[in-house]
Parts: C-alpha cells; structure tokens; sequence
C-alpha cells in the first residue's frame, strides 16, 4: 500500500518511514507526488488539521493520503501553545527549539512548580472515495530547565521523558517507540491493514 505524506517537513517524512517500517506500507513525500504546496492550518483541533492537509492532497492527486497534527501542551500555561506549536514565537528555523522560543516557554511558565507536558498527535488517512482512518496519541512528560540533545526536532531538546532524558536525548528507534507520532500512526497502520483485510475476504467471497 502506497500513502503521501501531506508535509513538506523532511523530518517528519524520515520519523514516518521509520514508524512504519515493516508494516507494508510504502510513504512518499507530497513534493515527490507533485504537490509542492503549503495547506493553511485553519483548524480549531490537531484532527481538524491533519485532515485539511490529508484532503488537500487527496483532491490533487486522486490518490490516498496521510498526514499528522502534532503540537506541545504545557500545563503552566493552560495547555498552550497546543495546536499553534510550530508556530509559537515565530516558525521554527532550525530543526530545534531555539533559545528565543525556549526563553519564551521559561518565562510563561514563572515560578509555576508544575511543569508537567504532553506531545499530542492526531494522524488522518483519507482516501479518494470518502473513507477517512483517525488516531490520536500523547506522551507525557515535563519542560526541562535547559535544553539538551541534539536527536528528533522540534520540541524534543526541551522535552524530558519520566527517564531523565529529553526526547532529543533518544535514539531514533526509542523516540519511534514512545513518542506521540509513532503510536498514532502505528494505530494508523493498524486499521490499514483491518480495512486491507477486509477488502481481500470481500474479494474472496464475491468470486
């Protein structure tokens, strides 16, 4: 099975391949289909999002299509910046949050002893003929004081998971194992291959 990826992020295209590595399931980036396009994110939900980006490419190509909405939700400061995360104190430039955005985060969240997280990620799948696949996932963690690690993108070098590390402070292959995105689209691919199935025994049975 063949999926585009709606985003032009080359991050996430390479973090996706790797999540569903063995699944069967082939993602090609949206540029590669032809559709070097940006989709204004005018959703009021990380669902809404991934599926205005899902859609759009849907309706380009006629082919089917998949994409995600993640953001950082910050309890000091009332689950800000949520689903505006990646544009929170102006576009990322860098791969990595940056001393401005995390001085930013630092100075929201004050004296505020709680500085309890959570990545969240909403992934679409929609399909040419109306059908749509939906997960949504979170991982839990905290703001660190400092920014560490030079893994992932993002957020990840401000995110510390409940081991003491950041996210960016993780291998590849134990973000892919934790993180926000990898379950929503190993959930993803999960319902994939169902609906997969089902096609084959209907095919089956009508012969």
């Amino acid at each position: 099975m063949k999926l585009i990826l709606a985003s032009n992020n080359l991050n996430k295209l390479r973090e996706v391949r790797e999540i569903l590595e063995g699944t069967g399931i082939e993602v090609v980036s949206q540029r590669e289909a032809g559709c070097d396009f940006e989709v204004e994110e005018t959703g009021t939900t990380y669902e809404e999002n991934a599926r205005l980006k899902a859609m759009a490419v849907v309706r380009a190509t006629g082919l089917p299509a998949v994409a995600d909405d993640s953001g950082l939700e910050i309890n000091a400061m009332d689950g800000a910046p949520g689903i505006y995360s990646a544009r929170y104190g102006g576009q990322f430039d860098t791969p990595y949050c940056h001393d401005g955005v995390f001085g930013l985060i630092q100075s929201n969240i004050g004296d505020d002893p709680d500085r309890g997280a959570r990545y969240c990620c909403a992934a679409v799948c929609c399909f040419p003929d109306g059908r749509e696949l939906r997960a949504f996932a979170t991982t839990e963690g905290e703001i660190a004081r400092e920014m560490r690690g030079e893994g992932g993108f993002g957020y990840d070098p401000i995110f510390l998971l409940p081991d003491g590390r950041t996210m960016a402070e993780h291998t590849e292959e134990e973000k892919n194992a934790i993180s926000h995105r990898g379950r929503a689209f190993r959930e993803l691919a999960r319902q994939l291959t169902e609906m997969k199935n089902e096609s084959l025994e209907k095919d089956y049975v009508n012969e």
